[in-house]
């Protein structure tokens, strides 16, 4: 039987993080996965770092702490991530929209974005494909790109380097505990003795947790993107549009909203494909394609980008986001089992705070660390509060100090 101080469950980018700040503590790592690193929702997203999409408050904290790691991340593995800083543009097409975005542009600086408002003139000259109809647009600096397969491939390659083992085509079956600690993992691999389980299997979180009784409140939300054949440099940074913001933020307020919770976002590969989105809905694990969605992302595309209808697209990719209803992802000890962690539910922000995951987790493990402050917000309890539950947002203070992390073996 392989021994372990740790089995993180998931090698996409989120999984892979974890097992390289693990890797880098010294300790024994075995990292778990049915299929591969990039074959699930890290390898079925857009190439995005957006930080105007995200909420004032510990939403954006956590991305901004974890877009300055992105400064020194390809220095730190070793490896190109095709990270780009060409900042990011939201673009406005109705009055009501503006409304909405003049505020929310407000509350982002006010929390440390830069970000500006500009005209549909403006936006047009920096993005010449756009609509006439475009009435404005905002514009960051902050917001960037990176290759979602590099990145993973970058962190998976950086954890061996540090000593992790990989099993990949490797189904977790069990997770077996005594007398409420974590003693072992059974895969179809074979079984490896552990004390320490980090589930970050995404959005089968729930599904891995559910063979230790564990309820993970995370399900999964589908997401098709349309992929067109390589074109010359057209796009700049990356793009979405009011109705994608308002739809993640004003969901009572959305009823002129396309349907399947379509919104636009448009990236450009380093090889030319461009990466037209994308839709937002719940249906279980169905990959089926769906062409109704397929032609709603096209129509909705083509209304705010016109030449985009004259595109030809070669494939579409549909993946499942891990969705937990507030935004944010649990980073957190499961309750009532010694040595089970969950680091799951980051939905469309695995990109953005996936260089910080890793490091949450192993100061989760600490008891200390630089991002310890952010834990208090990302706890499971959150979902299922009791009178012996902090608040989120309780003050560090009154948290019970974790245990430290096991000694390497």
């Amino acid at each position: 039987m392989k021994t372990a101080d740790a089995v993180v469950i998931g090698a996409g980018v989120s999984g892979s993080s974890i097992a390289f700040r693990l890797a880098q503590q010294g300790l024994k790592v075995v990292i778990v996965d049915k299929n591969g690193p990039g074959s699930g929702a890290s390898g079925s997203c857009d190439k995005a770092i957006f930080m105007q999409s995200k909420r004032p408050g510990l939403h954006m904290e956590l991305a901004l702490a974890s877009r300055r790691m992105y400064d020194t991340l390809e220095a730190e593995l070793d490896q190109c991530v095709e990270f780009e800083s060409d900042g990011g543009m939201v673009v406005i097409e109705t009055p009501r929209h503006m409304e909405f975005m003049k505020d929310f542009i407000e509350k982002q600086r006010n929390a440390g974005i830069s970000v500006s408002l500009i005209d549909g003139d403006a936006a047009r000259e920096a993005q010449p494909f756009l609509a006439p109809h475009i009435l404005g647009a905002s514009f960051s600096p902050d917001d960037a790109d990176v290759n979602p397969l590099a990145l993973n491939a970058a962190f998976f390659r950086a954890a061996k380097r540090h000593g992790a083992v990989h099993q990949t085509h490797s189904e977790v079956i069990a997770v077996h505990t005594e007398r409420g600690k974590v003693t072992r993992v059974d895969t179809t691999r074979g079984s490896i003795s552990t004390g320490l389980v980090i589930n970050a299997a995404g959005p089968f979180a729930k599904k891995v947790g559910a063979l230790s009784n564990i309820d993970v409140p995370v399900q999964p939300r589908r997401g098709t993107i349309l992929i067109s054949e390589s074109v010359p440099k057209k796009v700049t940074g990356c793009i979405l549009d009011a109705q994608y913001i308002a739809s993640k933020h004003l969901r009572s307020d959305n009823d002129d909203a396309p349907p399947y919770g379509v919104g636009f976002s448009l990236g450009q590969t380093v090889s030319g494909n461009l990466l037209i989105g994308g839709s937002r809905e719940f249906a279980g694990f169905d990959k089926r394609p769906n062409q109704d969605v397929i032609a709603t992302i096209a129509a909705h595309a083509a209304r705010i980008a016109p030449e985009l209808a004259s595109t030809r697209i070669i494939r579409t990719m549909t993946g499942f986001r891990p969705y937990t209803g507030d935004g944010l992802p649990i980073i957190d000890r499961a309750p009532g089992v010694d040595g089970y962690i969950i680091a799951a539910g980051h939905e469309g922000d695995g990109l953005a705070l996936a260089p910080l995951t890793g490091q949450l987790v192993v100061d989760l493990l600490k008891g200390s660390g630089p991002t310890h402050h952010f834990l208090s917000g990302l706890r499971v309890d959150r979902f299922t509060p009791s009178k012996d539950a902090a608040p989120i947002g309780t003050s560090e203070a009154t948290l019970t100090v974790e245990p430290q992390l096991p000694a390497p073996a």
